[in-house]
């Protein structure tokens, strides 16, 4: 197998530095960012396995030349070192696996997220199919056990346990990259006060969860748009000011 890294990106480009698939004779596990670019890697990286060298080099200009239109520059390194690990994926608990929490797990299962679904109901959770799941009957247990920078969704089928769980997150401090609440304007304002009864601050909860311009009340919808929402806060890079 013939590892390719994208190792710099000048301007635009279709990935990231750090970038990498792994190609033999004839798999390819991973992409670079498709099109001619990744084209011309493959072909590359066969010719290498087939002339067994161990290492090589490419500088990509991404214009008119290679039929890709990104108009930045991508330099490859091709060798044979193993695919470098992935660090673990962001944690997201969903608390509540009716409807709507199964279809936010399904929503999130193909990114790079690691979703579970919590229950103390085994029904709902049987009806969750591929997702990870976990049954217990202390859910704001799952919670203290979560992994720092991870999202709390809380989609549960009562009120009262809702606010006791949005509670827990946010009692935790900033632990939780994202904490969320199905509900509405309303609700948010009944759990505030809650909160603030409690001396815990409600400013982090977002409150209903996954902004809908459309008012389209479907789960699906709903896990569509939290999902986005979710994977904006979670994978978007740590950014901090000169």
């Amino acid at each position: 197998m013939i590892r390719v890294r994208i190792s710099s990106v000048r301007g635009s480009a279709p990935r990231e530095a750090g970038a990498e698939m792994m190609v033999g004779a004839d798999t390819v596990t991973g992409s670079i960012g498709g099109g001619a670019l990744e084209y011309m890697a493959i072909d590359r990286a066969r010719a290498m396995l087939a002339r067994a060298e161990d290492r090589a080099t490419m500088d990509v200009p991404l214009g008119p030349e290679i039929g890709q239109c990104c108009g930045g520059r991508v330099a490859l390194v091709l060798d044979r070192a193993p695919a470098t690990p992935e660090p673990p994926r962001p944690q997201v608990l969903i608390l509540g696996a009716g409807h709507v929490g199964r279809a936010l797990a399904r929503a999130l299962a193909p990114l790079p997220l690691a979703p579970v679904l919590i229950d103390s109901r085994a029904g709902e959770l049987a009806q969750a199919g591929d997702v990870p799941t976990r049954l217990t009957p202390l859910p704001e247990s799952e919670i203290r056990a979560a992994r720092l920078g991870a999202a709390i969704v809380i989609v549960t089928h009562d009120h009262a346990l809702d606010f006791l769980l949005a509670a827990e997150a946010l009692a935790q401090g900033r632990r939780a990259a994202y904490v969320g609440m199905i509900g509405s304007a309303t609700k948010r304002a009944a759990f505030a006060r809650h909160a603030r009864a409690q001396g815990i601050d409600p400013a982090p909860l977002v409150c209903p969860i996954g902004a809908n311009p459309t008012g389209d009340k479907r789960p699906a919808v709903i896990a569509a748009f939290a999902a986005t929402e979710i994977a904006a806060r979670l994978l978007t890079p740590a950014r901090t000011d000169a």
